[in-house]
């Protein structure tokens, strides 16, 4: 297998990383989760959910796009479930340090574009963050996303569950009856109602999951820890809704193959405004 056919980062040897960055390859960070996902799904729904998009995506990515996939991190940031036994979390600071720390492993292996994928929407803000630091500090490319950010096929998922169904519903149900059907349990599959709802009715902003969002546990919205309609899943959904988002993630992936990284404007050390003109000087 050539170098560029090599999907994930460390199938490489150490000399393989210098044509691997002459390719201008976008180096793929996949964040994930260990944590509840009420009484049907199991612990690792979230990480599962992310290596079978990755494995969807390496059948799926045209040849002229490299890329190289960091090891999935299994565990994020996912207090809003701590309640629940089986859940892991990990402390803001410690992620925002070890992801840091990656992307500038990253940056050392002479990669200077990076794609930061997430499955579980407890991740967002540490990533968000992550990104902007190497931004700062490095002048890479790095962009953040979220698999269900590409939404769904026509058909797959409607008005409601996509308003309500956002833990354990029926896409993460479907899902994992697409990629890990050995981790639903069926008999507890059942339509878990979102206390959204009652929060829509009751006041004129405040959501748990809009553009007025308060912060949240996932037992302030359903004693189960589950929200949408997970006895309307099935596995030809999960399919399609993997197929949909991967080929999303493909499009992503060319805008950043595309991108001249001159249009990016070279940061110093401890910059600010103050130095804005002289990084100017040297872009």
């Amino acid at each position: 297998m050539s170098v560029a056919k090599r999907f994930y980062w460390e199938e490489r040897t150490t000399l393989e990383f210098d044509e691997l960055a002459a390719q201008d390859s976008i180096a793929i960070l996949p964040v994930a989760a260990t944590e509840q996902h009420g009484p049907h799904l199991s612990v690792a729904t979230d990480s599962a959910i992310g290596r079978g998009m990755l494995e969807c995506l390496r059948e799926r990515i045209p040849g002229d796009i490299s890329v190289s996939v960091l090891p999935l991190q299994a565990v994020g940031k996912s207090n809003e479930h701590h309640l629940a036994p089986g859940t892991l979390t990990l402390p803001t600071e410690a992620l925002i340090a070890s992801w840091l720390s990656l992307g500038e492993c990253v940056h050392r292996a002479g990669l200077r574009k990076m794609l930061i994928v997430n499955s579980h929407g407890g991740n967002n803000p540490v990533m968000d963050i992550v990104a902007r630091e190497l931004r700062v500090k490095l002048t890479m490319l790095v962009v953040t996303t979220q698999w269900n950010r590409f939404g769904f096929p026509d058909g797959a998922i409607d008005d409601t569950e996509r308003r309500y169904g956002v833990h354990a519903g029926k896409a993460e149900t479907s899902l994992m009856l697409h990629f890990r059907p050995d981790l639903v349990r069926m008999s507890n599959l059942k339509n878990f109602v979102s206390a959204s709802a009652s929060l829509e009715e009751s006041f004129t902003h405040l959501r748990a999951t809009a553009q007025h969002n308060m912060a949240w546990l996932i037992h302030d919205l359903n004693p189960d820890g589950a929200v949408g309609n997970a006895a309307a899943g099935t596995a030809a959904v999960g399919k399609a809704i993997a197929e949909h988002q991967v080929d999303g993630l493909v499009e992503l992936l060319r805008d950043m193959k595309e991108f001249d990284l001159d249009r990016l404007v070279r940061t110093l050390p401890g910059s600010s405004a103050a130095t804005l003109s002289q990084a100017r000087l040297i872009a």
